[in-house]
C-alpha cells in the first residue's frame, strides 16, 4: 500500500499534482474538507454531528475527523493506497494519523512538501481570483491563510523529518518538472518496499505448488510453516525434537515455535525482494502475530490472495492425493479430509474476512490446470502492482 501526504501552502499546486498522482498510482484522495461535506450531504451520523458543530460556529473535532478518515480507508480496500491532501494539519493530527496507520497495519510512506515562497503564492492566488471570481482570493485573506499555514504546518513537517519520511520539491518550477521530482521520490520509496504475499485457500486448492512457483517467478522467499517444521525435525535440532514429541503425542505445535521459526526466516533472508506465506496465518491470533513480525522488520503485507475451489472438487483432489507419495496426514480418510476442511472454515476463514475488511482479498478461480491458475494469480499480482513500479 502506498500512502502519501501532500503538503504545500495555498497556491503551491497541490490540486494539480494530486490529480496526476491519484491516476498514476491508483490512490484514493483524502481531503478532510471534501469528506466532511460528503458526510453532511449524506446525513450520516458523523455528518449530522459535524453539521451541528459548524452551525454553532465551532470547529469539527479531531475525534470526528479521524473516524471519517478511518471509515474512508476501510471502505476502499481496492485502492493501492491513499493520498492525504493537507492532513495532518497540526502536530496532534500527525500523532493521530500515525496511530490510525498502525491500527490499519500500514504506514505513511512519505510526506512531500511543495515549496513556494509567500510572494509566489500571493501572485498565483490573486491571478486565480481574477479568473475564478473567488471572493476569498484577495491579498489580505491570502496572507492570513499563508500565516496560518506556516504557524500550524512547521511542527508537522518536523514530525515527519524526525521520522525520515519528509521530502521537499521546488514548486516554482514548471508543473511537469515538479511532477517528475515527486515521481522520483515516490519510486525511490517504493524500491525499499518488500513484496509480501499471503496465499490462502482450502487444503487441496493448490497453495503449495502455486506458492513455490510464484516465489520463483517473483524472486520471493517461500515461507511454509509445515516445511519449516519438517526441516527442523530432519536437522535434528532442539526445536525439531520438541516438534517430533508433539507430533508423536498427537498435539499441535504451539505458536511460540512457529513464530520463532518465521522470525528467524525473516531475519536471515537478506537482500530478498519479499516473502510469500503459505499456511500462515491460520488463525486470527496468528494474523496479528504476522502483522507484528512484518512491522518489526519495517514491512507490511502487500497482497492477499485466496484460491477458490468448490468443496466437492477439494475432496476429490485430496482423495486422489491420498493414493500418491504426496499424501498428507489428513488425506488418509474421507472423515479426516472433511475434518480438515471444517477446521479451515472455522479458524482460517475469519482471518480472510479480517484481511478483506482491512486490505481487500483477491479471489482467484482455482479450477483448471496448474498453468491456467498460475496465470490468473500472476495477472492479479501484476495488475495490482504495475502502477507501483
Amino acid at each position: 500500500m502506498l500512502n502519501i501526504a501532500l503538503f504545500g501552502p495555498p497556491g503551491a499546486g497541490k490540486g494539480t499534482q494530486s490529480e496526476f498522482l491519484i491516476k498514476k498510482y491508483n490512490l484514493f484522495y483524502i481531503s478532510t474538507g471534501d469528506l466532511l461535506r460528503e458526510e453532511i450531504a449524506n446525513k450520516t451520523k458523523l455528518g449530522l454531528e459535524a453539521k451541528s458543530i459548524i452551525a454553532s460556529g465551532g470547529l469539527v473535532s479531531d475525534e470526528i475527523i479521524v473516524q471519517i478518515i478511518e471509515k474512508t480507508i476501510t471502505d476502499n480496500p481496492d485502492s493501492n493506497g491513499f493520498l492525504f491532501d493537507g492532513f495532518p494539519r497540526t502536530y496532534i493530527q500527525a500523532y493521530i494519523l500515525e496511530g490510525l496507520m498502525l491500527k490499519l497495519n500500514t504506514s505513511l510512506n512519505c510526506l512531500i512538501s511543495i515549496n513556494v515562497n509567500e510572494e509566489v503564492s500571493v501572485s498565483r492566488l490573486l491571478n486565480r481570483g481574477i479568473t475564478s471570481g473567488r471572493s476569498d482570493d484577495n491579498e489580505t485573506v491570502i496572507r492570513n491563510r499563508l500565516k496560518e499555514y506556516n504557524d500550524k504546518t512547521l511542527p508537522v513537517l518536523q514530525f515527519y523529518k524526525d521520522k525520515g519520511v519528509f521530502f521537499e520539491v521546488n514548486g516554482v518550477k514548471s508543473i511537469e518538472s515538479v511532477n517528475l521530482e515527486i515521481i522520483d521520490i515516490i519510486n525511490h520509496e517504493l524500491s525499499k518496499k518488500l513484496l509480501n504475499i499471503v496465499l490462502f485457500g482450502y487444503p487441496g486448492s493448490g497453495r503449495g505448488s502455486q506458492g513455490k512457483a510464484l516465489a520463483k517467478a517473483y524472486g520471493l522467499e517461500y515461507v511454509a510453516t509445515g516445511e519449516m517444521l519438517d526441516q527442523e525435525i530432519k536437522d535434528k535440532t532442539g526445536t525439531g525434537k520438541r516438534i517430533l514429541d508433539l507430533y508423536e503425542n498427537g498435539q499441535l505445535v504451539p505458536d511460540e515455535i512457529v513464530v520463532h521459526l518465521i522470525e528467524k526466516k525473516l531475519s536471515s533472508s537478506k537482500g530478498v525482494k519479499g516473502f510469500i506465506f503459505k499456511g500462515f496465518p491460520r488463525t486470527l491470533v496468528q494474523s496479528y502475530i504476522l502483522d507484528g513480525l512484518l512491522k518489526k522488520h519495517g514491512s507490511t503485507i502487500s497482497k492477499i490472495i485466496e484460491i477458490e475451489v468448490p468443496t466437492l472438487e477439494l475432496i476429490k483432489r485430496l482423495d486422489e492425493r491420498s493414493k500418491t507419495g504426496n499424501c498428507m496426514p489428513y488425506d488418509t480418510s474421507t472423515a479426516r479430509i472433511v475434518q480438515r476442511l471444517q477446521e479451515h472454515e472455522s479458524k482460517t476463514v475469519p482471518v480472510i474476512e479480517k484481511y478483506n475488511q482491512l486490505h481487500g482479498v483477491s479471489k482467484i478461480d482455482g479450477l483448471g490446470n496448474f498453468e491456467e491458475v498460475f496465470k490468473r494469480i500472476s495477472f492479479e499480482i501484476e495488475n495490482g502492482f504495475k502502477n507501483l513500479r
